[in-house]
């Protein structure tokens, strides 16, 4: 029985030693090193203080700023801590209602703008934590910004344009614009 328990619990720990602490601390040290800013979260920093991340949605929900897509986090929107979709269906009656009142509410942030409104403006993401927006949806808000803020709407559409990641090697993904991006080089503006 030596024979046989002594190499497995031998064998057992320098596994354990190895792929449990070695390849972690390796793996997490040339992720710092290599890639820091990723490692900690994507932060944004302004003034030595953390304003959210590129990772993670913010509730924008006044009309100077963009809006990005609607939340289903609980108990508050963009919680990352409980990302997760509604999962409500297209026939789910409190989905219904609460795209009516997405709606609603952007037809009475910008009365003026008839154009339709953009679906990731109104429906919530799977993570419920998207932190992107379509350049469509993003001009639907450029006149509104503009307006508020009293600012050229040619300016604002820069900065949208100036905000839009585009795919990679052109062919991978679709274009996006990172709401807090976005924002928060509208606060530049100023």
């Amino acid at each position: 029985m030596k024979k046989i328990v002594r190499p497995v619990l031998v064998l057992f720990f320098a596994l354990t030693l190895l792929t449990g602490i070695a390849y972690p601390l390796v793996v997490t040290g040339l992720g710092q090193w290599l890639f820091p800013a990723q490692a900690h979260g994507s932060l944004i920093q302004r003034d030595g203080k953390a304003v959210g991340s590129l990772l993670v949605g913010q509730n924008f929900t006044e009309p100077g700023h963009f809006w990005g897509r609607p939340s289903a986090t609980g108990p508050f929107p963009n919680n990352a801590a409980a990302s997760s979709g509604s999962n409500q269906g297209p026939l789910n009656p409190a989905l219904v209602d609460a795209v009516k009142s997405r709606v609603e509410a952007l037809r009475a942030a910008d009365p003026t703008n008839t154009a339709p409104v953009p679906n990731e403006l109104v429906t919530t993401s799977a993570s419920g934590l998207d932190p992107h927006i379509s350049p469509a949806a993003a001009q639907f808000q450029v006149a509104r910004v503009a307006r508020v803020r009293n600012l050229a709407v040619a300016q604002v559409q820069a900065l949208v344009e100036q905000n839009t990641q585009r795919p990679l090697l052109g062919v991978m993904g679709e274009p996006v614009v990172n709401v807090l991006q976005l924002n928060l080089a509208l606060e530049a503006l100023r």
